[in-house]
């Protein structure tokens, strides 16, 4: 008996987990992706780069497991596989690093951070996420994803006073040029539409896992069309430039290495498993964590002081998390096999009635 509480903990915990290791993963990608856009690789490039790694690494696993589970392909799979491999590998992945370029890789990250918000507007449009405000584990989950957004604003517009770190002591602050306000705005936009599309590719993705439930073939799927549609626009915009596709045994490879195989291979695989029980909102509700990794990371990597508003702006978004995570603990899990048309991808009970946290069957 003992064994199988351990066990169910765990199927608990799972999720849980392979969310914050997955904005893990990220946080690394973020400080890798920075080092070597400095030294001026071009982001066509590196998308493209990301996701040959990752097709190339994903495809033979979903060869062979996939075998039994993989429907058969039509066209509106295919068709919305297409799209998927376009929002994300190439619509937000460019525009968040020329977004980046325009301002701060600080307000990019803050920017980005607007994606629960976002993220959870579509999937309520589209069923994908109920809410129901009377019910207090529904209010929990609207407050929280607004404290996530508000906790990540906070690290990024509030400065205050700086807080002494042992391995911090006798750093000095790093200079950050300021920008003018036309490229905060250009950056500003080109982020926020990053944010609208990558939100479009969660809920889409949860949409066509309904009808193709293979999640490692999906993957391969998308990185494999993330890289052909990347390496269209990446010939266009670097068009003359044969240089900008130069790559050798350095950070370049290294760059383009894992973030293929952590955050494109392995995050897709893992957003859609975890998808598929906790739906599109609980994926990107954790993104604001990576902030708080990048920062700690970068304090101790980069000797970056940290400062009481970080700190403070860290202790809003674990609380929005909980939040989040509370609100969430009683939803049902998805059916793996789910209705498409003219039903909601919710499943059909009722969580809290007159304000309690009761179920009723409907």
């Amino acid at each position: 008996m003992e064994e199988v509480k351990k066990r169910g903990c765990m199927e608990k915990a799972r999720p849980f987990i392979s969310v914050v290791l997955l904005q893990v993963g990220l946080a690394g990608m973020d400080i890798l992706s920075k080092a070597v856009l400095n030294k001026g690789m071009s982001n066509y490039v590196l998308v493209v780069y990301r996701h040959a790694v990752a097709t190339l690494v994903m495809a033979p696993f979903a060869f062979y497991f996939d075998k039994k589970v993989r429907p058969k392909m039509t066209l509106m799979i295919f068709f919305k596989i297409t799209l998927l491999g376009l929002l994300e590998p190439v619509v937000d992945q460019n525009l968040y690093y020329l977004g980046m370029k325009y301002t701060t890789a600080t307000f990019a990250t803050a920017m980005f951070n607007v994606l629960p918000a976002i993220t959870f507007v579509l999937a309520y449009i589209f069923g994908l996420e109920r809410v129901k405000l009377r019910c207090i584990r529904s209010a929990g989950k609207v407050i929280g994803t607004l404290a996530t957004v508000g906790g990540a604003m906070i690290m990024t517009l509030v400065k205050g006073p700086v807080l002494d770190l042992f391995w911090t002591k006798g750093a000095s602050a790093p200079n950050t040029a300021g920008t003018d306000i036309h490229s905060a705005i250009k950056g500003a936009v080109l982020v926020t539409i990053g944010c609208f599309s990558y939100a479009c590719f969660m809920i889409l993705q949860a949409v066509t896992l309904r009808t193709y439930p293979a999640e490692l073939s999906l993957t391969a799927w998308i990185c494999l069309m993330g890289t052909v549609e990347g390496a269209v626009v990446a010939l266009v915009m670097e068009k003359g430039n044969p240089g900008a596709w130069a790559i050798g045994w350095d950070a370049k490879l290294l760059t383009a290495t894992y973030s293929g195989i952590v955050c494109s291979g392995i995050g897709y695989y893992v957003g859609g498993i975890v998808m598929k029980t906790k739906g599109p909102v609980f994926v990107t509700a954790f993104s604001p964590l990576g902030m708080i990794i990048v920062a700690i990371m970068s304090t101790i990597i980069f000797a970056e002081q940290m400062y009481l508003g970080r700190a403070l702006g860290a202790v809003v978004i674990c609380a929005g998390l909980y939040l989040v995570i509370w609100g969430k603990s009683k939803d049902y899990k998805y059916p793996s096999t789910l209705q498409i048309d003219g039903e909601s991808a919710q499943p059909n009970v009722e969580l809290c009635r007159n304000g309690k946290d009761s179920v009723e069957t409907v």
